[in-house]
């Protein structure tokens, strides 16, 4: 039998013999043992051999050349035989009736006529009826004698289809010795229709009305209803044509009128040479024959052309000097004295170098005969037996169609099978099956000659390139002496069906168990895994449980469930896997059907091929890849034509995916090419394999597999290889971690775990599937990312990038994934993870373990308290916001109260109470900057005196721990003064020279920014905490504190803007005066003080805000009289000379009108000069001159206005005139008298 393909990879990688190809066809045993002799036996000893072979509904005809037809019965098996074998029965042995004579060629053919129950056997030349199935002689006596073929039946309409058609009858052709009869065969006596005058013919193939025909030298065209001739090529290209010779035109065959009922068809009278038609053809179809053939030149071992022991007059002579004896055609009936049809003889061995005669008369070669499509003929042309054959594509026009075939040498038997039915057509269309023709050869090889089936397919246009050949051989294990015989070869009328269990157990889906041991969890020891991943092993088994908790319980699997499935799955596929055939091919006394090997066989056993070429060649898998993936791209494209094409493109996709996977893994010495690589990674994700598959076979990840109850569900075929590789991996004591994988085979499993994520939502993949995917993925990715600087962000196409985008988009493996991420020390990616899931909590609590120095592998997190504080201002959760604002508060207090202060926040707004107290308790640092937001940025004033003696307590506690202090504040006062007007404010000055994260000055400016503001505080309280703290800051003279009352002691005062400020709202203007003008030396503001007194000492904005208060309100002209006077007693009471006289000058001169010029010459120092004021003098006396003109033009503006006044009362009265009143008792009437 033809060799079948190997089931594991390693197995036909490892013998040393070469795989045998796998082709379109195998043989499958019809019948072995034929007993070809009466006694039982083969027939061996006798020489008898199969001529025909016929099938039809289990019944099975051999002719044999003991002109006897045997009749076998089939008993079908039983159903439930997953194996089925047919059995089959002799039912009789039938010896047809026929004429005594020297050639007895046997039984010559077997024609099944189902649509009318008969059989028409040809034996010796005489036609015998039968009817079926059991061949029960019909129609008498009736025979016909002197026939050398019996065929035609019309191809388009079947002979083989059921017997219930509308026609009740058949035509058929017989060929007898001069002319050729059209035959009707019904229920009645066989009725010749017509007779058409065509000598010596040896075969016939009808489309309808046309018939090919071949006699001994020549192919035909013949019309049967027009009865017209078109003659063809010759069969042997050396056959040279007389001069003359009608080919290509059409000629008139028609006979003399016959019909009825005949028993004998010997009567053949000479008839008249034929007449040329006027219709002619022009083709050049022997040129190109002739061409084809003397391209090439081969050996053969046995010529196959019929050459006449006894040559009748009516046939060419046999070839002169023939170095091998050849069986000739079917010749003409006995009465001519014609040798018998050609069977099998035993392949000779290499014939001696031949030497062509150009005078050589051509041989004989048996006329060949098919139609591929019901427009076709395929006529095979050649020179000699041992020569090349052609085969010719012809329509019935008898024009080319298609490109010509060649044999290896010319065919004893051909027959073809399916085709397209568009010979046009370069590629077959999708609902045609691939056409081929088998033709029986032989064939040189090292050891001798070999018969066999030479196969090609017709129905493809391959071009220029050498069009693909496949060798079928017939394999002997008993190496019987037939087993040397030819083959013989034909076409049965009816086909049968085969199943291929080889195919059910390849493409039934099974369970499978990635786990070493077929264990659904597998057991491990901890000390063996990977450091990183150590710790979280322990809790995988319980995890694979967690991962579905409501399929752990809840679901309950029926008992024997996956047997069940088992056998539902072999039912369905069985249904599928069967191939039907009709070509019967025989040898010896053993029978075979030819059947088409399922795809699957090809193309698995040109996988097997390619995994063996390494080892052939030596390589370390180069070759096994360049075979495998030219076998994937051959099918790339192909669109499956049944649903077993299309699991079969599947399966063979997946078994070719695993085999370029395990020489990837291993080919560390000759890598893959990018281009390599992208193919396998495409082709395992087009296949659909259960990426666990895949990921089992990479010992370093298989225990990141989640399997359910129902397991893993793949095609039988492919959990063998699976199964193999896996018992193959040897772990050895340690289990190597995922660290140990080549950077190749870790950017491999990225891009493909990636690819595979793409796929979720797809309802036909399991959930657990995606869990293993993630956990892989995610496993590769922190190996991957274990070399990215620390603190990088990740870039676009980054695994940096790629892994944050995984965890933010959310895994299935959670768990698996926290644990992962934990031994990994990736506690920022955690985080993410976590955002993922809304775990607000678990994303904290993870930041503060960073924040608090717990190692971070990553170093993302970047400034952790801002992020932290970031992420609390979008939680609406207050619990939340509290714990972590209270704990930034901790960390960093100007942070921390950012969270109780923002008013942006989605949690719940915190009362201010609370949040004073909880910073009290918890984080009291932070108490001053929460007040500090309250007072400044809410304008919240019962809080003011509070900060206000937080900021005091700063600065009193710093100058009195630290001398440099002190002696900076001195030292500020000392620059000030010493400034040259315009000078700014001291507050200004001292912010401007503020040095940089000092707490302890920021502290006083915000304390002089809250003493200068428009606030209601306690000032006398705050005054009296700056008096106690007096004597520790004053200098020690002899060991003792020097002792002072109040302000009097201006010249130690530590805290001089404060006491100044303090002094303006306890309305003590002389001493705030004091302060401005001999400690700060601000004299500006000394003399603003005097106009506008302690508000002078506020920002206009403060002012605005105490409008009401008594310190605020501007003092009167007196009292600013007062307060100039006092202060230019200060003036004159300062140390700097020049400065007294500078700054007495200036006063006396801008604001003089505040003062009398004889109480400022008082107190003026007698020793200056009158220049010093003599602006001061100038001005007043202007002032008095000045008065004493106002008061002279007042006195005359009086004068004036009394006279204005004057007339016009005396104008008025005049007006209105004197008037007498006198008075009566009862009220007369006045009476008056104008003057």
């Amino acid at each position: 039998m033809a060799s079948e393909p190997q089931s594991n990879p390693r197995a036909a990688a490892a013998i040393a013999a070469p795989i045998t190809r796998t082709g379109p066809f195998g043989l499958r045993p019809l019948l072995h043992g034929v007993p070809l002799s009466e006694n039982g036996d083969n027939g061996g000893g006798e020489g008898i051999k199969i001529n025909c072979v016929e099938y039809l509904d289990g019944n099975l005809y051999v002719g044999t050349t003991a002109s006897e037809l045997l009749h076998f019965f089939r008993i079908p098996p039983d159903p439930s035989d997953p194996n089925p074998t047919d059995t089959f029965i002799l039912a009789s042995r039938l010896k047809p009736e026929s004429p005594a004579g020297a050639s007895r060629p046997g039984v010559q053919q077997i024609l099944l006529l189902p649509r009318v129950n008969k059989a028409c056997i040809l034996c010796n030349w005489t036609v015998s009826f039968y009817s079926l199935p059991e061949l029960s002689p019909v129609y008498g006596t009736t025979q016909v004698k002197n026939c050398s073929w019996i065929g035609g039946v019309d191809l388009n309409e079947g002979a083989g289809d059921g017997g219930n058609g509308a026609s009740k009858s058949v035509t058929v052709l017989l060929s007898l010795n001069r002319r050729i009869r059209v035959v009707k065969i019904g229920d009645d006596a066989p009725r010749v229709v017509r007779t058409m005058e065509f000598k010596e013919s040896t075969l016939t193939v009808r489309r309808d009305s046309i018939a090919c025909v071949a006699d001994s030298k020549r192919y035909f065209l013949l019309d049967i209803d027009q009865q017209l001739n078109i003659p063809l090529m010759s069969i042997s290209s050396l056959d040279s044509q007389p001069e003359g010779s009608p080919f290509g035109q059409a000629q008139n065959v028609a006979g003399p009128p016959d019909g009825g009922l005949f028993r004998s068809a010997s009567s053949a009278s000479q008839r008249p040479s034929f007449e040329h038609s006027t219709h002619s053809r022009s083709t050049s179809l022997g040129d190109f024959i002739s061409k084809s053939i003397n391209r090439r030149n081969g050996e053969a071992d046995e010529p196959v052309f019929q050459e006449a022991d006894v040559p009748p007059p009516s046939r060419s002579p046999a070839p002169a000097g023939g170095a091998q004896q050849s069986k000739p055609l079917p010749p003409s009936p006995p009465s001519d004295a014609l040798a018998p049809q050609a069977a099998g003889i035993a392949p000779a061995r290499t014939p001696p170098p031949r030497t062509k005669s150009p005078a050589a008369a051509p041989m004989l070669l048996k006329p060949h005969i098919v139609s591929p499509t019901p427009e076709e003929f395929l006529l095979v042309t050649g020179t000699s037996p041992l020569d090349p054959g052609i085969g010719m594509f012809v329509n019935l026009d008898g024009d080319p169609t298609r490109p010509t075939l060649e044999f290896e040498r010319y065919p004893r038997e051909i027959v073809v099978d399916g085709g397209s039915a568009d010979p046009s057509s370069p590629h077959p269309s999708m609902g045609d099956t691939e056409g081929y023709v088998l033709a029986s050869i032989s064939k040189e090889f090292e050891d001798g000659i070999h018969e066999g089936l030479e196969i090609q397919r017709f129905d493809v246009n391959v071009g220029e390139d050498e069009p693909e050949k496949w060798w079928l051989e017939v394999k002997d294990e008993d190496q019987a002496p037939e087993s040397n015989f030819p083959i013989g070869i034909r076409s049965m009328v009816q086909s049968e069906q085969m199943p291929f269990e080889n195919v059910v157990e390849k493409l039934c889906q099974r369970r499978f168990s990635p786990f070493k041991g077929h264990s659904v969890t597998p057991t491990m020891s901890l000390k063996s895994c990977d450091p990183r991943t150590a710790l979280s092993m322990e809790r995988l088994s319980q995890e694979r449980e967690l991962f579905n908790p409501a399929e752990a319980e809840d679901e309950v699997l029926p008992k024997d469930w996956e047997a069940t499935r088992n056998k539902e799955g072999e039912d369905f596929v069985r249904t599928l896997a069967k191939s039907s055939s009709r070509l019967a091919v025989w040898r010896g006394s053993k029978i075979w059907w030819a059947v088409r090997n399922p795809l699957l066989m090809q193309l698995e056993n040109a996988l097997e091929i390619a995994a063996s070429q390494d080892l052939a060649s030596g390589l370390q898998h180069t070759e096994t890849r360049r075979q495998v993936l030219s076998l994937l791209d051959t099918i790339k494209n192909r669109e499956p034509k049944t649903e077993l094409e299309f699991m079969t493109l599947g399966y063979i996709k997946q078994r070719a995916s695993i085999m370029l996977l395990e020489t990837f893994l291993k080919s560390s010495e000759t890598p893959y090419t990018d281009a390599e690589t992208r193919a396998m990674e495409d082709n395992l994700l087009g296949g659909d394999l259960d990426a666990r598959v895949v990921l089992s076979l990479i010992p370093a990840l298989r225990n990141e597999i989640i399997v359910s109850k129902k397991g893993i569900w793949i095609y039988g075929g492919i959990k063998t290889i699976m199964e193999g590789y896996i018992s193959d991996t040897t772990d050895g004591p340690v289990i190597q971690g995922v660290g140990s994988l080549a950077p190749h085979v870790l950017e491999f499993l990225r891009r493909y775990l990636a690819a595979w994520r793409k796929k979720k939502g797809f309802g036909s993949i399991a959930d657990e599937v995606f869990q293993s995917v993630d956990a892989c993925l995610l496993l590769v990715l922190l190996e991957l990312d274990k070399d990215t600087p620390l603190g990088q962000s990740g870039r676009s196409g980054s695994v940096r990038k790629e892994l944050n985008e995984l965890v933010d988009n959310g895994v299935d493996c959670f768990d698996r994934a926290v644990d992962l991420l934990e031994s990994y020390r990736r506690l920022f990616v955690l985080s993410r993870l976590y955002q993922n899931r809304k775990m607000s909590a678990e994303v904290l609590a993870t930041w503060r373990r960073i924040v608090e120095g717990e190692e971070d592998r990553g170093g993302e997190l970047g400034n952790g308290e801002q992020r932290v504080r970031s992420y609390l201002s979008n939680l609406s959760n207050q619990g939340l916001v509290q714990e972590y604002g209270v704990w930034l508060a901790t960390r960093n207090p100007k942070l921390g109260v950012q969270v109780f202060a923002d008013e942006r926040g989605r949690a719940p707004k915190f009362e201010h109470t609370k949040v004073v107290a909880l910073l009290r308790e918890e984080a009291p640092d932070a108490v001053a900057y929460y007040l500090e937001h309250l007072v400044f940025d809410k304008g919240n004033t019962a809080y003011v005196n509070e900060l206000i003696a937080f900021y005091l307590d700063v600065v009193i506690t710093d100058l009195q721990n630290s001398p440099e202090s002190r002696d900076m504040v001195a030292n500020s006062y000392e620059a000030y003064r010493a400034l040259h007007p315009p000078k700014p404010t001291y507050v200004r000055f001292l912010s401007d020279n503020a040095p940089p994260n000092n707490d302890v000055w920021q502290a006083r400016l915000r304390l002089l920014q809250l003493l200068s503001g428009g606030y209601d505080y306690d000032a006398a309280g705050i005054r009296r905490r700056i008096e106690e703290c007096i004597p520790s800051l004053l200098p020690k003279q002899n060991g003792h504190v020097t002792t002072t009352n109040g302000f009097d002691t201006a010249k130690l005062q530590p805290l001089v803007p404060e006491a100044i400020i303090l002094a303006g709202r306890a309305r003590q203007h002389e001493d705030a005066l004091r302060l401005l003008a001999h400690r700060l030396g601000d004299y500006d503001t000394a003399v603003s003080y005097c106009i506008r007194g302690g508000a002078a000492l506020s920002p206009a904005s403060a002012r605005s805000k105490r409008r009401d208060s008594e310190s605020s309100l501007p003092p009167t002209w007196e009292e600013q009289t007062k307060l100039f006077r006092f202060l230019l007693g200060e003036f004159l009471a300062l140390e700097d000379a020049e400065e007294k006289v500078e700054q007495t000058a200036a006063l006396l001169e801008r604001f003089g009108g505040w003062f009398d010029v004889l109480e400022v010459l008082e107190v003026i120092p007698e020793d200056w000069g009158v220049e010093i004021v003599a602006g001061f003098l100038v001005a007043a006396l202007r002032r008095l001159v000045g008065e004493s003109h106002e008061t002279l033009v007042a006195r005359s503006l009086s004068g004036a206005e009394n006279l204005r006044v004057g007339y016009e009362y005396v104008v008025k009265v005049e007006e209105k005139g004197g008037m007498v009143e006198s008075g009566g008792g009862h009220g007369e009437e006045e009476g008056q008298e104008m003057m």
